[in-house]
C-alpha cells in the first residue's frame, strides 16, 4: 500500500455530506421544476389561491366562495395556455418587472435625497409658511 492510501482523508466524511446534500438539492430542484419564470408564476398563483380559499372559507358564504372560485379558475384558463405555448414570454416579463422596478426605485430613491436635503427645488412655486 502506498502513504496515500494508509492514512484515510481526515475531511472524507464532509466531502460525502456535500455532495449527498448537493445531489439532493440538484434532485429536488429537478422535481419542482424551479428555475422557469412560468413554473414560479404557476406556483405563486396556486399559493395566492390557497391562501384567499382559506380566507374565503373563513368567511363561510357560499356565493363569495363560488365567485372567488370562478375567478380564479378563469385566471387559470388564460394563463395556462399562454404558458404551455410560449413558456420564454413569462421570463421575459419577469425580467422586464424587475427592471421596471429598479427604475421606480431609482427614481424615489432620487426624489427622497431632494425631500430629505432641505434644499428648495429651482422649479418650485411653493412657498415656506412658518406655523410657529
Amino acid at each position: 500500500m502506498s502513504e496515500a492510501t494508509d492514512r484515510p482523508d481526515p475531511d472524507a466524511w464532509a466531502k460525502a455530506s456535500a455532495e449527498d446534500i448537493a445531489g439532493e438539492h440538484a434532485r429536488r430542484r429537478e422535481e419542482a421544476g424551479q428555475g422557469s419564470a412560468a413554473e414560479e408564476l404557476r406556483r405563486l398563483a396556486e399559493a395566492v389561491g390557497d391562501a384567499v380559499g382559506e380566507r374565503l372559507a373563513a368567511l363561510r358564504n357560499p356565493a363569495v366562495q363560488l365567485a372567488a372560485q370562478g375567478m380564479l379558475s378563469q385566471v387559470r384558463s388564460v394563463v395556462e395556455p399562454i404558458k404551455e405555448r410560449n413558456p420564454d414570454v413569462f421570463d421575459h416579463l419577469a425580467a422586464a418587472g424587475a427592471e421596471l422596478l429598479a427604475a421606480y426605485r431609482s427614481a424615489v430613491a432620487g426624489a427622497e435625497s431632494r425631500w430629505t436635503s432641505g434644499e428648495g427645488s429651482a422649479r418650485s412655486t411653493a412657498e415656506h409658511i412658518d406655523l410657529d
